[in-house]
């Protein structure tokens, strides 16, 4: 699985292929079925790699510390490898690691108080602006030319480099004063949620 990270890392989602990962081993593609099935299990391997890299610690208190916590982890490990982000996003999470890390968030939410059915939204909320601020792909702005522009674009047309840390800093400080305040009203007796 190390070697499919690297040649991810390397040469971005794309390259990941069974025989690609074989001949970075050296061996011939068919003899690396001996121990995985296909590139979904190999994808699996390579989210477990990265799970394990993120360290993630749940006990942090109160709360909003350790969704803080968690989120700027998750985020250093995915933007160390950043072209791995899309292979996250496409397949529903499968690794033990991964899936001990959901069960860990849930029950610290629990803890904090948060009712049962909003704890995956809160999780994935996070992530989304994880995986948003992580990854390096840009989307491609097929724009009209130049002169049919509406003026007061540049901000899109020119981020600066360090966009995506502040979009991270920005959305990380709204989404955690808005679950504090949701949290609360739903502690309130006769709230309605």
């Amino acid at each position: 699985m190390q070697a499919a990270l690297a040649l991810v890392d390397e040469e971005g989602p794309d390259a990941l292929s069974t025989p690609r990962v074989a001949a970075r081993l050296g061996v011939k593609g068919p003899s690396l079925y001996n121990h995985v099935s296909g590139r979904g299990e190999i994808i699996d391997g390579i989210c477990e790699l990265i799970v394990a890299e993120m360290d993630l610690d749940m006990t942090v208190r109160p709360w909003t510390a350790a969704l803080d916590t968690w989120a700027r982890r998750y985020r250093a490990v995915l933007t160390a490898h950043a072209n791995a982000v899309p292979l996250f996003r496409s397949r529903p999470p499968q690794s033990p690691s991964a899936l001990q890390g959901y069960a860990d968030a849930f029950a610290m939410l629990r803890t904090a108080g948060w009712p049962e059915e909003y704890l995956l939204p809160v999780v994935h909320a996070v992530e989304s602006l994880i995986i948003a601020t992580a990854s390096t792909e840009e989307r491609p702005h097929d724009l009209p030319a130049a002169a049919e522009l509406p003026p007061g674009l540049d901000p899109l047309l020119n981020p600066p480099p360090d966009h995506r840390d502040r979009t991270f800093e920005l959305g990380l400080a709204a989404l955690l004063a808005g679950f504090r305040e949701t949290l609360e009203r739903l502690d309130r007796p006769g709230s309605a949620g």
